[in-house]
C-alpha cells in the first residue's frame, strides 16, 4: 500500500515538472516565432509569481525579460522581491556573468596590499580610464583588502593605454607607479619593452566579455562593472563573504 502511494506521489512529480518544462518550451517557441533573429540562452519558469524569465545573451551583460505564460505582455527592467529587498533580477544576472575567482591570472595582475588583506578582489583597469582613477580615490577608503590589478588598456578609447600599461609594468615598484599615475597624474618613466602581460590580459579580458573599464570581479565571482564608491565595495565585499561562509 504504502509503495503504491509512493509511486503515485512520483508519478504525479513527474507530470508536473514535465508541464513545467512543457509550458517553458511554449513560452521559448512564442518568444522565438515574435522575434526569430533573437537567440534564446534559457527560459525559465518563476512559479510563485506566474511569470518566466527569458535570458538572451548581448555580451558581457545579457538581457533578462519576463513574460506572462501567454506571451501577451513582456517587461525588461530589475524584479524586486518586496518581502526580502531582493533583486532577482540582479541575481540572475549575477549568477551568468560570474568569474571564477580562483581561474583569473592573479599571477599576471600588480597586487595591491592593504592592512591584513584579507578580503580580496581584482579589478581589470585601464590607465587612462578617467572612471578607473575615479575608483582608485574609493579604493583608497578601504582596508583589510587585498587589490589586484589586471592591466586592461582600451586601445581604441585610449591610444597611449597600452604604452602606459606596459611601462607601468615594467617599473621598478609597480604599485607604486601604478597608484603614482592614477593618484597623483605622474607618468611612468620606464620604457616599457620588458616582458609584459598586457596583451595576453587583454585577450583574457576579451574571452570573458569584458567590454569597459573598471570591471571588478569578487572573490564570490560576482562580476561589477562601474566605478563603485567605497560603500558599494563594503557590500559588495560583504556579500562576497557571506557567500563563502567566511
Amino acid at each position: 500500500m504504502i509503495q503504491r502511494m509512493l509511486s503515485q506521489a512520483l508519478v504525479g512529480l513527474l507530470l508536473v515538472s514535465a508541464a513545467a518544462y512543457a509550458d517553458e518550451a511554449s513560452v521559448k517557441a512564442a518568444f522565438t516565432a515574435k522575434f526569430p533573429k533573437a537567440k534564446v540562452e534559457s527560459v525559465h519558469a518563476l512559479p510563485d509569481l506566474g511569470l518566466y524569465e527569458i535570458v538572451i545573451p548581448r555580451g558581457s551583460e545579457p538581457l533578462i525579460i519576463y513574460t506572462d505564460e501567454n506571451f501577451r505582455f513582456m517587461m525588461q527592467g530589475s524584479l524586486v522581491d518586496t518581502k526580502t529587498m531582493t533583486d532577482l533580477t540582479e541575481q540572475t544576472r549575477n549568477r551568468l556573468t560570474a568569474i571564477d575567482f580562483d581561474s583569473l591570472p592573479l599571477d599576471r595582475a600588480i597586487k595591491k596590499v592593504k592592512g591584513d588583506g584579507s578580503r580580496k578582489f581584482a579589478i581589470f583597469s585601464d590607465p587612462d580610464c578617467p572612471y578607473c582613477r575615479r575608483i582608485e580615490q574609493e579604493l583608497e577608503k578601504l582596508d583589510n583588502v587585498t587589490i589586484y590589478v589586471l592591466l586592461y588598456p582600451i586601445e581604441q578609447l585610449h591610444p597611449k593605454a597600452v604604452e602606459h600599461a606596459k611601462a607601468i609594468w615594467c617599473s621598478p615598484n609597480r604599485v607604486k607607479a601604478w597608484d603614482d599615475y592614477m593618484l597623483r597624474g605622474v607618468t611612468p618613466t620606464a620604457k616599457g619593452d620588458c616582458p609584459n602581460p598586457v596583451a595576453d590580459l587583454v585577450a583574457y579580458g576579451a574571452r570573458k566579455g569584458v567590454n569597459g573599464t573598471p570591471t571588478l570581479v569578487f572573490a564570490d565571482g560576482t562580476r561589477v562593472p562601474g566605478a563603485l564608491n567605497a560603500s558599494q565595495l563594503e557590500t559588495q565585499l560583504a556579500n562576497a563573504a557571506k557567500a563563502s561562509g567566511k
